[in-house]
């Protein structure tokens, strides 16, 4: 079976708090999943797209992983087996906003890892806050095929929104992505949902002619999700939503 080195997926993006402080916004972005041994590949085939190189799409592996421009395989491969994973040089697929006009933010980045015999392994979620620090979210089955929809809890151990304890816990629910992308996470507190937020979309070809389109249906898209952020920050602070000063990182940098 041949597959391909990557595809985009135009997705809506929903956020809506539950708790006293209630409120819902919802926003279009494009994403790309990308084979991380083929982006290469994909900058010699395609015009509007280039790897660690300038363009009106990119993607830049500083932007990633040990954020130092290097190779992504050595730094997941490192935290499956540190997590006791083998996953047998299988295919690592990135999902990703990329780089659009030189800019990029990704409040959530997954990384799809799968074994010599291409099954799902294990998923990294890779959450940055905009405080230039990010956390690692690891989902797996001590190396085992992930069972589909994958269904995974994990204790919020990173400080992500100020109007939020860096307490809880979050709910993951994903399938692999195909024709549609479809993410959830519901954020938990004292066994209580305090927030939901999901992403879902179909699944494009990655070629010039969607790149280009996608760049002119959501333009300055990576700009437009900062500002959002900041946007719907100060909303729920004028609503009166409860400040909490930043903490520490946590000493770990992957919670299973």
């Amino acid at each position: 079976m041949t597959v391909a080195a990557g595809a985009l997926y135009r997705t809506a993006v929903m956020h809506r708090r539950m708790d006293r402080v209630a409120y819902r916004f919802d926003y279009r972005v494009f994403s790309l999943l990308v084979d991380i041994d083929r982006l290469d590949e994909l900058d010699g085939r395609l015009r509007l797209f280039s790897h660690n190189r300038r363009n009106l799409v990119a993607i830049h592996d500083r932007d990633h992983g040990p954020k130092d421009g290097t190779p992504l395989r050595p730094w997941v491969e490192d935290i499956l087996a540190r997590h006791g994973i083998n996953s047998g040089a299988g295919r690592i697929e990135l999902f990703c906003m990329p780089r659009v006009l030189g800019y990029a933010f990704n409040p959530l980045s997954l990384y799809y890892c799968r074994d010599a015999d291409d099954r799902l392994v294990a998923v990294l979620c890779e959450v940055r806050n905009t405080f230039g620090e990010w956390h690692g979210y690891l989902l797996h089955d001590q190396g085992r095929a992930l069972a589909l929809p994958l269904r995974h809890r994990a204790a919020k151990v990173f400080h992500v929104s100020p109007f939020l304890p860096r307490s809880g816990e979050y709910r993951f629910r994903l399938k692999e992505p195909g024709e549609r992308f479809s993410l959830g996470i519901r954020y938990l507190l004292n066994d209580r949902p305090v927030m939901v937020a999901t992403q879902t979309g179909e699944r494009r070809a990655l070629r010039d002619a969607e790149l280009g389109r996608a760049v002119l249906a959501m333009p300055l898209m990576t700009f437009k999700v900062m500002a959002a952020i900041h946007w719907q920050a100060a909303r729920i602070w004028l609503r009166g939503g409860r400040f909490h000063h930043k903490p520490l990182p946590p000493t770990q940098e992957i919670t299973e």
